[in-house]
């Protein structure tokens, strides 16, 4: 007899702090006066504000697909083998739906579609796509491609490869595509990737079966988040195998620090997805039991993450626009040369305390929206409730 899934807190806890957490970094590149001119991770020109301001925002896009692929598995104990395959399939399909069509119009409320977007949910709607079909064949097909695509995706740093376009489409990134004429494709997040956190996540998700004893949960969780710790600290320290670049002692400490943290995204290192999922998996250990006020605010985003994510691009645009005017510009100045956002100008912008007050506005702004919309899916059962 197969496990009834369950709400598991601790997932909502992780996940709603990663949401917040990755407003965050939009909100920098809608509102922060640098952030169209200088690179935050640029070692000769950050400060150690504007880095960690990015570099905390690393840790969302890996947990995000992580927990993706956990709450994958505990939905498909529900649903037999083809069912849940199907299921996913259909789900990835839908998510670049969304990715190409609302997402992207969120991000630039350009409606000519210049450039077209394909970021964190078109990884997560190939990646299901791609889970949908090994789950089918077995639970150990996932587990076996999720760990060779998560530990060797990095060979290709090695392997000579060429220029081919199928070969960057699918392992590196950013790539841009001229298509149609005047438009791109900005292929910022590559598949296979992130589909090895996305596979990875899934087979995780059996930890959280009902039957699994909590006390051996945690144990597995603790010895998991050390050891990708680890294997980054030892990896990183001599420069080993795992990331495309290297760092090097710098003229002080802080930036020998940066170039240490600096780990590659686009596409995901594995030096990155160790420095980023091994303390998320270790907060998943030590957050199960945890219940306070605090933890109930987090679970209210963790509960609605793909609700929350399309909502705030909406809502964070949306004041640009009314900024943009305030700031006295006219329309004239809504399209802005090689600029992907229109509203954004690159002299405009705010301090970086400036930035951090628009954060938590919007996040403010969006938490009862949240709350409807959590205790609308708990509460009805609409097939589209499921998609989203």
């Amino acid at each position: 007899m197969q496990a009834k899934p369950y709400r598991v807190t601790s997932i909502d806890i992780l996940r709603g702090l990663v949401m917040i957490i990755m407003a965050l970094d939009h909100t920098r590149d809608f509102f922060h006066k640098d952030a169209m001119i200088h690179d935050p991770m640029d070692l000769a020109t950050t400060t150690a504000p504007i880095f960690f301001t990015r570099w905390i925002t690393h840790f969302c896009a890996p947990t995000f697909v992580f927990l993706s692929g956990v709450s994958a598995y505990l939905s498909s104990q529900k649903k037999n083998k083809a069912e849940a395959s199907l299921f996913m399939i259909k789900r990835g399909l839908w998510l670049l739906v969304i990715e190409v069509v609302v997402i992207t119009f969120g991000l630039s409320f350009n409606p000519f579609y210049s450039m077209i977007f394909l970021q964190v949910i078109w990884a997560i709607g190939c990646s299901m796509i791609l889970m949908g079909i090994l789950s089918r064949i077995s639970y150990s097909a996932v587990l076996v491609v999720g760990a060779i695509l998560f530990f060797g995706h990095n060979l290709i740093d090695i392997i000579p490869h060429g220029n081919s376009p199928i070969w960057n489409f699918i392992l590196t990134s950013p790539n841009f595509i001229p298509f149609a004429g005047n438009h791109v494709l900005g292929v910022l997040y590559s598949v296979l990737p992130w589909t090895g956190i996305m596979l990875m996540g899934y087979c995780m998700g059996r930890l959280y079966r009902q039957d699994f004893a909590p006390a051996k949960r945690k144990q597995i969780l603790i010895i998991s988040g050390s050891a990708l710790i680890v294997i980054f600290l030892i990896l990183r320290w001599f420069n080993m195998y795992g990331n495309p670049q290297p760092w090097a002692p710098q003229q002080d400490f802080a930036h020998s620090l940066f170039s240490f943290l600096n780990t590659s995204k686009y596409p995901p290192s594995l030096h990155y997805a160790g420095m980023t999922l091994g303390p998320a998996i270790l907060m998943l250990a030590f957050t199960e039991n945890i219940k306070n006020w605090f933890s109930d605010i987090l679970s209210v985003y963790g509960k609605v993450p793909f609700f929350y994510y399309v909502l705030h691009f909406y809502v964070l645009h949306t004041v640009l626009v009314i900024a943009f005017f305030a700031a006295g510009y006219s329309t004239d100045a809504i399209q802005s040369k090689n600029m992907p956002f229109f509203f954004r100008p690159t002299e405009f912008g705010y301090s970086l305390a400036g930035t951090y007050l628009v954060w938590l506005a919007a996040v403010a702004l969006l938490y009862k929206p949240c709350v409807w919309f959590g205790k609308y899916k708990a509460t009805h059962k609409q097939w589209w409730l499921s998609y989203l």
